[in-house]
This record gives C-alpha cells, sequence and structure tokens, in this order.
C-alpha cells in the first residue's frame, strides 16, 4: 500500500515546494491537491462536508502551477489532481497542462478528476450543472485523444474540434492515469468507460468498500486502482483497508502555515 496527502493549498498556508520537498523526505509518495477557481458570494449548493464552508476553499491555489512547483522540489512524489473540477476546465488546455506537469515531472502527474458540487460556481464558467457528467465524460475522453494520437479530434455534444496538433505528449505510456473521483450510483459507469482508476472519499458512500471494489473489478475485468481520500490516521483502519484492496490511502492534511504542516507531517510519518 502507498501513503499520500491530500490538502487545500492557498496563500495563507505552506507553499507547495516546501510541502512536496517535507512529504518526499518523510517518505509519503504522493501530493493531491484540490481545486476551486472561485467561490460565488451567493452561495446555495450544500457543502458536502457541512454548513460552513472553511476559509480554504476561498483561496486555493490553481493545481497545476502548485503541482509544478512540488514537482520541480522533489525527484520522486507524484503530484496529482483532488480533484480538477473538470467540467470548469477547456479540455485542449487541460490536455496541454497536465501532459507540461507530466513532462517536467518525469512521468509523475496523475489527474483526478470530478464534476464538483458548487452549482454556482460551475455556472460561472457556462456550465450547466444538469449535464455536466456527460460533459465530463466528453472532455476526459477529448483529453485521452489529444494525449495519445499525432492528429487528435472529437466530435460530441459539448466537446467538438477537428484534427489538431497537441503537444507536448506525457512522458507516461500511455498517458497520466486518469483517477475517478465520487461513490454515487453511476461512478463506475464512469470508471469502467474512461477512467484508469477510482478515488473515492472515506465514509462518503464506502461503507461495503470492499464489496464495492471486489464489484468494480469485476465489472471492469481488470484490477481498477483504488486510492482512498481523508483516511483516518489510525492503524486500525489502514490495515482494514489494505484488507479491503485499497493500493493507496490518503490523509487529509489540513491547511497551516509551513511550521505546523510539518510538525502535522512527522506525527503522520509514523504510520507509514
Amino acid at each position: 500500500m502507498e501513503f499520500g496527502v491530500s490538502t487545500f493549498v492557498t496563500d495563507d498556508g505552506i507553499g507547495p515546494a516546501a510541502l512536496g520537498r517535507g512529504l518526499e523526505e518523510r517518505g509519503f509518495g504522493s501530493l493531491f491537491v484540490a481545486e476551486h477557481t472561485h467561490i460565488p458570494v451567493k452561495r446555495e449548493s450544500p457543502w458536502p462536508g457541512g454548513d460552513e464552508l472553511p476559509r480554504h476553499y476561498y483561496r486555493t491555489l490553481d493545481p497545476f502551477v502548485t503541482l509544478t512547483a512540488a514537482a520541480t522540489a522533489t525527484e520522486r512524489l507524484r503530484v496529482g489532481t483532488g480533484i480538477a473540477l473538470i467540467v470548469q476546465r477547456d479540455p485542449i488546455v487541460l490536455a496541454n497542462e497536465v501532459a507540461s506537469l507530466d513532462l517536467v515531472s518525469g512521468g509523475r502527474a496523475v489527474l483526478g478528476v470530478g464534476a464538483g458540487w458548487n452549482r454556482e460556481e460551475m455556472r460561472n464558467h457556462g456550465t450547466e450543472p444538469k449535464t455536466r457528467m456527460r460533459l465530463l465524460r466528453e472532455r476526459v475522453l477529448a483529453v485521452k485523444e489529444l494525449w495519445t494520437k499525432e492528429q487528435a479530434e472529437f466530435h460530441g455534444e459539448f466537446v467538438d474540434f477537428d484534427p489538431v496538433f497537441s503537444y507536448p505528449k506525457p512522458v507516461q505510456d500511455p498517458h497520466p492515469p486518469v483517477l475517478v473521483g465520487g461513490s454515487g450510483p453511476t461512478t463506475f459507469d464512469r470508471v469502467v468507460e474512461f477512467g484508469d482508476g477510482w478515488m473515492p472519499i472515506f465514509g462518503r458512500g464506502t461503507d461495503a468498500l470492499a464489496a464495492q471494489i471486489a464489484e468494480l473489478r469485476e465489472r471492469a475485468g481488470r484490477r481498477v486502482p483504488v486510492t482512498l481520500f481523508a483516511v483516518p490516521p489510525k492503524p486500525e483502519v489502514i490495515e482494514k483497508l489494505e484488507g479491503a484492496g485499497v493500493d493507496e490511502i490518503l490523509f487529509n492534511l489540513p491547511t497551516e502555515p509551513e511550521d505546523g504542516t510539518l510538525r502535522r507531517l512527522d506525527r503522520l510519518a509514523e504510520l507509514l
């Protein structure tokens, strides 16, 4: 089993380069960062985590800038989005960003994807919440075409472009893994069709995780890797998740200044 952290990197917490070095020095294998381009002042969508939206949601750095800084400060740390809000991103630009990160990092990029929960935020990007899952599907499929084809083209309901050249190509063969977030009733459909892994959140629809993982792998006809978010830092929980077939667990790392973050990482590293 591999261990990493998921976090919000903001303008008032530890910097991405220092965070990356701190993780690698302590033996962690990965850093996954969240994304919110903005938070609308008028909020209607309920936050899945509770009533009050935490401060760090309002101050999140761009994930690809963050991950590039972390990658250039490390040698082995895998750098990923957890999650990138694909329904708010142009797929041609996204393909270039992730491929560039993969090149700069020497093949360590991971693209975690999802549609998000904040309907006001996605509407500001021109996305209709009711069709966001269909949009997510097309944008991921289009990105994979851009990564893997010399002359890529895509013609769908939402994404439509004639043959184009798109460089750089990713270092990883055939491309960086795409991890599909979520644990809803149709999540496995997306994982099977266009995902390279599943990335749910601990405790959100994952009460029967071992059975869910077995079902997913049977449906896919392959051993789908599973990365689990927000795992409690408890040895007994880790042991149970390993038995359930989880490949990688991500501890939630609160957003704090550098000194506090490094002390917290010291404590988490004792579990590795």
